[in-house]
């Protein structure tokens, strides 16, 4: 069978992946010359720990499994089993890590660390905190080189094609039409383009139940040592369902978030890049038109916390970047899987869980649509 893609992100290089995994051809067509969306501007995180029981945390911990075996045949993508530490400075922080640690979910692999501990598995936290929870089965991969070395090792089957620098314009009933022209003849369409749910999609799709998701996120120089953990602190546990509970709830009211954190939805996610640098962030943003711009204000509580917890100021920053997500509006949802066509269908909304979960939920759309 001979299956498009339309979408050069995560989403679609893993569906590329499932297929030809699977013996088909695949030809994958991206609008730019290389990805540019929240494929590329995220943490890398292969994040299993905070999320929701049930169908979210299954899909997840299958993800987790899927991009280490991956990983060990594609050296390039950096895959790494790093775990992480969520780290706690007040009593009300503990007892949330303390509830989470206590839940009788194995999958999780939740332990709860003393301070001494903590700094025993990540020697570069050097700041004052009470303790961490942690979590096991996290782990990271490049986000920046993700893509191409997974192409790279596609185009080496003989049985991928990459398209870079060509919009699908029109659905026919044997492919698809891109902006030179150019027609690409297939059995399947896949429409896995992310945050861009304008254009064709629109006009095939309609108006989806699927909203996009602005943050901010930064780079810093090398940090001069290993961060042997991804690390986060415990603004995380408000925004991540695993964490639900009492303890949560006498967070929320005796220790609000401050108003900086609080007006950008944010957390402290960190992650070391293999070049010594270090990914943090992030901010949430909901309502559109979104700014064009980026808001110093959370730059500097990322820095402020993230010099906390390391006992040192950070690192200089080098990069900063806006990125924006699909996110499906039915809460209980992985993703948003929607039939365009006889041939056609979109596969879109996977939010801040995209990076994890698309290695299962390409897996998933295979077995749904019987390729």
């Amino acid at each position: 069978m001979r299956i498009l893609i339309a979408g050069g992100g995560v989403l679609g290089t893993m569906h590329a992946w499932s297929a030809v995994e699977r013996g088909h051809e695949v030809v994958q067509l991206e609008r730019e010359a290389e990805a540019r969306g929240a494929s590329v501007r995220n943490f890398g995180l292969v994040w299993v720990g905070g999320r929701a029981a049930g169908a979210e945390l299954a899909t997840a911990v299958r993800a987790r499994r899927l991009w280490e075996r991956i990983g060990e045949r594609v050296p390039d993508l950096g895959f790494r089993a790093n775990g992480s530490l969520t780290l706690v400075r007040t009593e009300a922080e503990l007892a949330v890590a303390k509830e989470a640690a206590a839940s009788p979910d194995a999958a999780r692999g939740f332990k709860l660390l003393d301070a001494a501990e903590a700094r025993e598995l990540n020697p570069a936290l050097r700041g004052d905190f009470l303790g961490a929870l942690w979590c096991d089965r996290d782990a990271a991969v490049e986000p920046r080189t993700a893509q191409p070395a997974l192409r790279a090792a596609l185009t080496a089957t003989g049985r991928y094609t990459w398209r870079p620098g060509r919009e699908v314009r029109a659905l026919t009933s044997n492919g698809v039409v891109d902006d030179h022209g150019e027609r690409h003849e297939g059995d399947v369409v896949l429409f896995c383009t992310g945050a861009w749910l304008g254009g064709l999609v629109r006009e095939v799709a309609g108006e989806l139940p699927v909203r996009r998701v602005r943050l901010q996120m930064a780079q810093t120089e090398p940090l001069g040592e290993p961060l042997t953990t991804s690390v986060a602190d415990a603004d995380s546990f408000r925004y991540y369902p695993a964490y639900r509970g009492p303890a949560l709830d006498g967070l929320g009211t005796g220790q609000p978030q401050g108003e900086v954190a609080a007006g950008h939805a944010m957390q402290l996610l960190m992650v070391q890049r293999l070049d010594g640098s270090l990914t943090i962030g992030d901010t949430h943003e909901y309502a559109q038109p979104f700014g064009f711009d980026v808001t110093e204000d959370p730059y500097d509580h990322l820095a402020e916390v993230a010099g906390a917890l390391l006992g040192r100021p950070l690192p200089r920053i080098r990069r900063r970047w806006a990125g924006v997500y699909a996110q499906a509006t039915d809460v209980g949802a992985i993703v948003h899987r929607e039939r365009l066509a006889d041939n056609a269908f979109l596969v879109t909304g996977p939010g801040g869980r995209g990076m994890t979960c698309s290695p299962a939920i390409a897996e998933d759309t295979a077995v749904e649509l019987d390729l």
